[in-house]
């Protein structure tokens, strides 16, 4: 399902049930359509306790938008800096012998090919990285790392490209951290439960059920939801945060483009 129609039909759903159960509970207490309540029996001290209840949330619910945004961020600097790396060694081994040369581009090919193609999926549906990518970087790192430099312009190369492989283990480390989702399941409960808390609060309002007041209610739902939906959708970087996360593969490695 699209992720844009997950959106859509959470904010219609949210919003539509807040507004049914206050057009319900207006016909259960046998209100006519001129009617208005009397909202003036809220005690001050229930006004000032939803007041508390609405800040403390919106800042919770702040923090965790923060929280996931910066994640997606990171998750995105640290593909680019994995591709970036390899694209590093596969330009800078031209100072090697041609043997070694086309022997360690091949393996970053080989690589890139199979982190875009066969790692990407596994990554977005499973949450983990696959141990075949493991072993096409550790061969690219033995290869480089292997090599003994024969002459001035080996040696100046050899440092670099060690420096390289480095850079890209670390990124695919930290991509491994961040292939799952980020934000734990008690967080997720006090944001759905404090949502609930927080929508609850039009009825102990005693809102009028008119249609200006009933289109706010709404709309305060549906922004509600739309907030959860955003925490939702960056909590998996790769999965969902991200709609073009091979691009920076892509850009560098044309030739590994699936079919």
């Amino acid at each position: 399902m699209p992720i844009w129609l997950v959106l859509a039909l959470a904010m219609t759903v949210s919003c539509g049930t807040v507004i049914t159960l206050a057009s319900l509970r207006r016909r259960r207490r046998g209100e006519s359509e001129t009617d208005e309540e009397d909202t003036s029996e809220t005690p001050d001290v229930v006004e000032y306790m939803i007041m508390m209840i609405g800040v403390v949330y919106a800042i919770v619910l702040g923090l965790a938008i923060a929280g996931v945004w910066e994640e997606r961020n990171s998750a995105a600097e640290w593909v680019r800096l994995e591709a970036q790396a390899l694209h590093e060694v596969h330009e800078r081994v031209a100072a090697y012998p041609e043997e070694v040369r086309e022997q360690v581009r091949g393996d970053v090919d080989a690589y890139v090919a199979h982190t875009v193609g066969t790692e990407w999926p596994r990554m977005t549906e499973h949450g983990e990285l696959s141990p075949r990518g493991d072993a096409l970087l550790d061969r690219v790192r033995e290869q480089v790392a292997g090599f003994e430099p024969a002459g001035t312009l080996e040696s100046h190369a050899y440092q670099g490209l060690v420096d390289q492989v480095a850079a890209a283990h670390e990124a695919r480390t930290a991509r491994s951290q961040s292939a799952g989702t980020t934000m734990p399941g008690l967080v997720w409960f006090g944001l759905l439960s404090g949502a609930v808390v927080v929508v609850g609060m039009i009825f102990a309002l005693q809102i009028r059920r008119n249609g200006r007041e009933l289109l706010l209610a709404g709309l305060f739902t549906a922004l509600i939801a739309f907030l959860l939906f955003l925490i939702w959708a960056f909590d998996a970087p790769y999965a969902r945060g991200l709609s073009e996360s091979t691009e920076p593969f892509l850009a560098l490695f044309p030739q590994a483009a699936p079919g």
